[in-house]
């Protein structure tokens, strides 16, 4: 079997990197990484005009109609750029709207969130920090009361697919009557979180349905997986990039039989994942048996791969590897996120190993 993107996919690819290489070099990144909000208009606008924001809206709502691969695809590419925005919680709200909602509902929300007029975002991690459906303890109805932690979309968002008691997800409106939101001092600022807090909310209700809420959790899983896998990739980039480049006793660093090592390691680390994610994303919409426990491997080993890739980045970088001026750090911080958010590898791997029965 030869698997590999197709045309399409690759052009998308290569389309969304050109976007973002244009609009969000390094120098702006920076401006926006340090900004109160993380949040830059008028990339937001531009990667909706370019129909990046409603890839997996039908297109009979305004959307591409596309899947999870080619999510993944563009996933991938933003996490190579460190791209700021709330475009993960973004896009798994319209998962969870376009796999649970209603007609009406769909009608009402879809369109405006494929155009980028709305930003959406998710609410799945209970107060203490569980991310499991049978974690959630808000008590589902018309109207909601509760806190939760980690939501997506800093004070950008304008609606929350919250995760509520008994595998429920329900749609709540930022501006809602009794919403609070308090912002959380992550390390990732590329990506803003904030607390939430409900009071007699109301709440529009999706579908009872289980496999919505374990749904959004996998595909979470899998764009976390191909995050980590464009941000590992550029971190050898510029670990290799720099060793050719940097000086020490009259000679460029990667001559060094111990810094080649570790980069030639760093490469084996990164590579095998790509066709990991791509596999975890195919099988959200064709493999459906495999599609939890595959979600599972991805998010566990990428995300920790990047960890591991950020490390030896920093140690390549040498003495300037950790400070705040080197881009390093933006990565690095970056991939802190992606290992945490959803659960980290040791939850996933849990889940692994009882889906296997062991």
């Amino acid at each position: 079997m030869n698997f590999d993107l197709t045309e399409e996919q690759q052009m998308l690819q290569e389309t969304v990197g050109q976007l973002l290489a244009n609009e969000c070099p390094v120098t702006r990144l920076r401006e926006v990484f340090d900004s109160d909000t993380g949040f830059d208009e008028a990339l937001w606008k531009s990667m909706a005009e370019l129909g990046i924001l409603g890839l997996n809206v039908p297109e009979d709502f305004g959307g591409a109609g596309l899947e999870t691969l080619d999510l993944a695809v563009v996933a991938e590419t933003m996490g190579y750029h460190a791209a700021p925005g709330p475009f993960l919680g973004h896009a798994l709200a319209i998962e969870a709207i376009v796999r649970g909602g209603s007609d009406a509902q769909k009608q009402k929300w879809l369109p405006a969130l494929a155009s980028g007029e709305r930003v959406g975002a998710v609410s799945i991690a209970d107060a203490e920090g569980g991310w499991a459906s049978n974690q959630w303890k808000i008590e589902s109805g018309e109207s909601i009361s509760g806190e939760q932690a980690f939501a997506t979309g800093g004070h950008q968002a304008d609606l929350y697919v919250v995760g509520l008691a008994g595998s429920r997800l329900g749609v709540v409106e930022a501006e809602a009557s009794g919403v609070s939101r308090e912002r959380v001092d992550g390390a990732d600022l590329t990506r803003r979180l904030v607390a939430l807090q409900f009071n007699q909310t109301p709440c529009e209700l999706l579908a009872d349905d289980p496999e919505v809420a374990r749904r959004l959790h996998d595909v979470g899983c899998v764009l976390l997986a191909a995050d980590a896998f464009g941000g590992s990739a550029r971190l050898l980039e510029m670990s290799v990039e720099y060793a050719k480049t940097r000086e020490q006793f009259g000679v460029k660093i990667g001559h060094f039989q111990a810094l080649k090592h570790q980069l030639s390691s760093m490469a084996l680390d990164v590579e095998p994942g790509r066709g990991l994610y791509w596999y975890a994303a195919y099988a959200q919409d064709h493999v459906k048996d495999e599609s939890e426990r595959i979600a599972a491997v991805a998010k566990a080993h990428i995300t920790d791969r990047y960890m591991d890739v950020a490390r030896n980045a920093v140690e390549a970088h040498g003495g300037i590897g950790f400070t705040w001026e080197c881009d390093v750090q933006i990565w690095f911080k970056r991939a802190m996120f992606d290992r945490a958010f959803l659960g980290h590898p040791g939850e996933h791997r849990r889940r692994q190993a009882e889906m296997a029965g062991w």
